[in-house]
């Protein structure tokens, strides 16, 4: 079996009904130190609002937590999963980037995507059907800037000249891009496809991000989808690099039943109530050991080379679960 490379989603929630303080900072520290312990990279969520229905919390601005996680850190990597392109401006994220990257020794790693969430969108002076040509220009524009000692860009949504980003990194950091196929529509015979835009921009950075908010089938649906996109694009599939983010709680019981019992309570209050416990269960790492070893094992054997788990509560203790009952079985 092949080995994997980790990250974890370090809990950077925001939640409605507790106001943010000192322990919350402290169990953030914690499970950054916890990541750097157990040689876990620190991965962290991007959503500029709250999206009411469809989570149960919002998110830090995961930025500046990975400047504070540079500090606390020397040889893990430093990434976002994903940053929301369209409501950032290039120049500015440009300059981020750097600043963090400085900051880091080069361990950040810049996870994309184009969102999704379109209030988001309406108070960042763009619209939801921008968003992947936003993305495709500001993946563009943020590469000139960070490579070039005078860059230069002409895009339908963003122009600049003769603009220069000091200090410029020594190297680029690795692109992640994500991206998947609509849900499916009950109706429909055929299984949705991955459009070809976004198929393209991921082809194109080589690394891909899937979510985890479809079911398991689906993520395999899809890579199976994007190899045969490479090909079409002349590229080759195996130097695609396939990764997966997704959430989980850990329990020390072998029962079943109990395990998925203990995960409930955590997983709807992230998510929120609009979908089903028993299609979350089908989406996200929820039930025995066991069960959750089984389901990365069907994501290794499709190819899997790199997963990001992130724990549904804000206890550091589940880091330390992360390294002891799954790293051993795929690292």
């Amino acid at each position: 079996m092949s080995r994997l490379k980790f990250g974890a989603w370090i809990p950077t929630y925001a939640w409605a009904d507790e106001p943010g303080g000192p322990e919350n900072v402290r169990k953030i520290r914690a499970s950054i130190e916890k990541c750097e312990e157990h040689g876990i990279d620190v991965w962290v969520v991007d959503h500029l609002l709250s999206a009411p229905g469809l989570y149960g919390n919002a998110w830090l601005e995961p930025l500046n937590v990975l400047s504070y996680a540079a500090a606390l850190t020397s040889r893990v990597r430093l990434a976002t999963g994903i940053l929301v392109l369209p409501v950032r401006h290039p120049v500015l994220l440009a300059k981020e980037i750097s600043t963090l990257c400085l900051l880091s020794d080069n361990r950040y790693l810049f996870g994309v995507g184009p969102g999704w969430y379109a209030r988001e969108f309406e108070v960042t002076g763009s619209r939801v059907e921008e968003r992947g040509g936003r993305t495709d220009e500001i993946i563009e524009a943020v590469t000139l800037l960070l490579s070039r000692p005078s860059a230069s860009f002409e895009g339908r949504y963003y122009r600049f000249h003769d603009v220069t980003i000091d200090p410029r990194p020594s190297r680029l950091p690795e692109l992640w891009v994500s991206g998947g196929s609509r849900v499916p529509d009950a109706n429909e015979h055929d299984a949705p496809t991955l459009a070809k835009a976004v198929a393209e921009r991921i082809v194109r950075a080589g690394r891909w991000l899937s979510r985890c908010s479809g079911k398991q089938e689906w993520v395999k649906r899809d890579w199976q989808d994007l190899q045969g996109h490479a090909r079409r694009m002349g590229r080759d599939p195996a130097a695609l690099t396939f990764g997966h983010c997704n959430f989980i709680h850990l329990v020390e019981t072998p029962d079943p039943v109990k395990a998925v019992e203990a995960s409930r309570e955590p997983f709807l209050r992230v998510m929120g109530t609009h979908r089903s416990w028993a299609h979350l269960q089908e989406c996200y790492m929820v039930g025995s050991i066991d069960r959750i070893h089984a389901r990365i094992a069907d994501l290794v054997a499709a190819g899997l080379e790199y997963l990001v788990l992130g724990p549904v509560t804000d206890d550091p203790r589940q880091i330390d679960l992360i390294a002891e009952h799954v790293l051993p079985a795929f690292a």
